[in-house]
């Protein structure tokens, strides 16, 4: 017991750096995600067919390949094949291709879940709008967005708990996420090896900070009850 005391705050140091490591990764991921969704979307959607056959392939591509693929791809593919290593060296190169990968995989699930909110508005109400003298953008933002956030709420929450427990999947190309950070020291890092316990308070980071979303998710979905 005194050894596990002795060993805790280094074992809670490495643990918060990891942690860190995969918050970074979640929110740029989320900042990035979310808008180019949105984009994908308006492209799966446009009435320009090559446009919206060759995005609909695209996203086809990702959400049907596993993203541990996409991560090792992303980042040897262009040091390896093209002898250009873009994402530069070290821990900072690896968090800069985690994210590309991350933004890239759930910007097309994102965008899957607008368009189904997008296209479940009843089309009476656009053209509602039109007969008002409404422009595409005025409806868009005034009736559409509204009633589309509202209906994607649930969607979206299920990905964002998703995403909290896929950032561990960076570790693949060696990013010192909060896995690694907790599998350490069963392998051996400062001075400690063969030890399993810091597994356990790995997983109740996980556990806290998914708890934490899914209580401000639901918050946020009882707020937009004023739809019903």
């Amino acid at each position: 017991m005194e050894l596990f005391f002795e060993q805790l705050p280094i074992v809670l140091k490495s643990l918060n750096t990891g942690f860190f490591q995969t918050l970074k990764l979640f929110i740029i991921t989320l900042a990035g995600a979310f808008p180019l969704g949105l984009v994908i979307s308006f492209g799966s959607m446009s009435r320009f067919r090559p446009l919206s056959y060759f995005t609909r392939f695209f996203v086809w591509i990702i959400r049907g390949t596993p993203l541990m693929i996409q991560l090792l791809i992303i980042f040897y593919f262009p040091s390896l094949v093209l002898g250009r290593p873009i994402w530069g060296g070290g821990e900072s190169g690896r968090f800069l291709a985690a994210s590309f990968s991350f933004v890239l995989n759930y910007a097309c699930y994102f965008s899957e879940i607008y368009r189904g909110g997008i296209q479940g508005i009843p089309v009476g109400q656009t053209e509602a709008g039109l007969v008002l003298g409404m422009t595409k953008s005025q409806i868009f933002f005034k009736i559409t967005l509204l009633q589309m956030i509202k209906r994607i709420v649930p969607p979206m929450s299920n990905e964002i708990i998703t995403l909290v427990k896929d950032t561990s999947l960076a570790r693949i190309i060696a990013l010192q996420e909060l896995i690694w950070a907790g599998e350490a020291f069963l392998k051996g890092s400062q001075g400690i090896s063969g030890a399993i316990w810091p597994l356990f308070f790995t997983a109740v980071y996980y556990l806290i900070f998914n708890g934490l979303l899914t209580l401000a998710l639901g918050k946020l979905e009882q707020k937009l009850d004023y739809f019903r």
